[in-house]
């Protein structure tokens, strides 16, 4: 779908802000109000206070310069200055930012390569956890076969992906995403969006799964080693991946509360919710590309979009694999790492089927058969969810950690695999999660030497973006 004239001008209206004499002030003044703060983001401390006015005044005049380039977002950005003003004039106590919250609508304005000026008091996920006020330059990444997927069988209005074009430090980490709910506010809104970094997320699976498919010897299918050279195609194909997983977490034969990071419970019922949401989006992958492919073998031809839908939906199934065994296992803390131990899974699973091999040093896959394993274990999680609601929650989280240990082996001190013990059983659900270990499922000696050698290069991706050099 083309772009209307207002559109077209509207995606422009930003270009090369990041350059400007007003962005820069706005991102030093962000930038140096951080250390005068607490963690709430108050800064209590009034001998501040007078820098932290001269922080803030910078702000709003490089706001009420600025938000003429951004006229998609101009209630935002006037109820931003405002937030700040109204911050200032109140003695710089615990922030409260919910009118310019609520005024960013950005699922509103799902163009490619629009851009949004972002500024809030917040804590920025796998960065810090400290409420401070952080900057943003985004763009948007909204090509047309993802609008067309969403506005078909995948639709998710909240979804937003995005590029990074320039931050504060706390997006110089490994946060890849932009969520509300963690802006400093007085209350909880109705949240409308949530957004993602493809660009980074592409980066990094770029740097790792290059580095990691040398030291294993991996020989890459010819598409899947043509995303390592191309940023762009990376980014299209994780925006299809996350669209897919995203949207996922509500869908299906849940548990009665399918967001269990919201509750106290075993690390690893997180990892299968979210490795859950992964094998959803390469399942759901496996038959767009199947009927697609189908079309062209009676002889039809695919328009382009429908031929840019049919690459990335087979670029998505290298990307989950090759991110979750290479990226997710051996990132992060052992400490209840969830990430780490769905991406651990996968890798066993798929070894133990039989379409995963070690040997002689190198690394292989027979292809031709790894998309019914990998949808195998999509159905053994799917039906561990489906026989939850048929189940007591301390019951589902035992058929839980059964499912896991049947292919990942636990920790030899495991209480939870030698056997919880009668007083356990018959007692609360918090001894349970007590009873588990912070490393319940310890790195395997593949991924124990894999993580020795990959960990310059896992290090590396701190603060990585599309634009970063590879």
């Amino acid at each position: 779908m083309p772009l209307t004239t207002a559109q077209a001008t509207t995606t422009h209206s930003a270009a090369g802000v990041e350059d400007s004499p007003a962005w820069l002030s706005l991102k030093a003044a962000a930038t140096a109000l951080q250390p005068l703060q607490a963690s709430d983001g108050s800064i209590p401390d009034a001998a501040h206070h007078p820098a932290a006015t001269a922080h803030v005044d910078a702000i709003i005049a490089a706001l009420d310069e600025l938000h003429p380039s951004f006229p998609h977002d101009d209630a935002y950005l006037r109820a931003s200055a405002a937030d700040f003003a109204r911050w200032r004039e109140e003695g710089f106590g615990v922030p409260d930012f919910f009118d310019s919250l609520v005024a960013f609508q950005p699922q509103q304005h799902r163009v490619d390569g629009i851009r949004h000026l972002v500024i809030f008091p917040m804590y920025t996920q796998n960065g810090s956890s400290d409420r401070h006020v952080e900057a943003v330059l985004v763009e948007a990444i909204w090509p047309e076969f993802i609008a067309q997927l969403e506005a078909g069988d995948y639709g998710n209005a909240l979804f937003v992906s995005l590029r990074f074009i320039d931050f504060t430090p706390g997006y110089d980490t490994n946060s890849a995403v932009l969520f509300p709910e963690t802006v400093a506010m007085r209350e909880i809104p109705t949240f409308t969006w949530g957004a993602i970094f493809q660009d980074r997320e592409a980066a990094r699976y770029r740097r790792v799964v290059r580095a990691a498919a040398e030291i294993t010897k991996l020989e890459l299918p010819a598409d899947a080693a043509a995303m390592l050279d191309d940023q762009e195609l990376t980014e299209k194909t994780f925006v299809m991946w996350d669209i897919i997983h995203d949207r996922t977490h509500m869908r299906g034969d849940l548990p009665f509360d399918p967001f269990m990071i919201k509750q106290r419970m075993p690390f690893f019922l997180y990892s299968l919710e979210e490795l859950r949401c992964d094998l959803t989006a390469f399942r759901e992958c496996v038959g767009i590309a199947a009927r697609l492919r189908a079309r062209v073998e009676a002889g039809e031809t695919l328009d382009a979009t429908e031929a840019e839908t049919l690459q990335h939906a087979v670029l998505v199934q290298y990307a989950v694999i090759f991110d979750r065994i290479f990226r997710f296992a051996i990132t992060g803390s052992r400490v209840r790492n969830y990430d780490g131990l769905g991406g651990q899974l996968l890798f066993a699973w798929l070894h133990q089927r039989g379409v995963l091999h070690w040997t002689d040093t190198a690394l292989a896959f027979d292809w031709d058969d790894v998309p019914a394993a990998v949808i195998a274990l999509s159905d053994a999680i799917d039906e561990l969810y489906w026989r939850s609601i048929d189940r007591p929650k301390v019951a589902h989280w035992l058929a839980a950690y059964d499912l896991v240990r049947r292919v990942v082996t636990p920790h030899p001190a495991s209480v939870w695999a030698r056997g919880l013990s009668d007083e356990i059983l018959a007692g609360a659900p918090k001894g349970y999660t007590d009873a588990v270990l912070p490393d319940e499922f310890p790195l395997s000696m593949f991924f124990e030497a894999l993580e020795k050698k990959m960990r310059p290069v896992i290090a590396s991706t701190t603060g990585i973006t599309g634009r970063t050099p590879a």
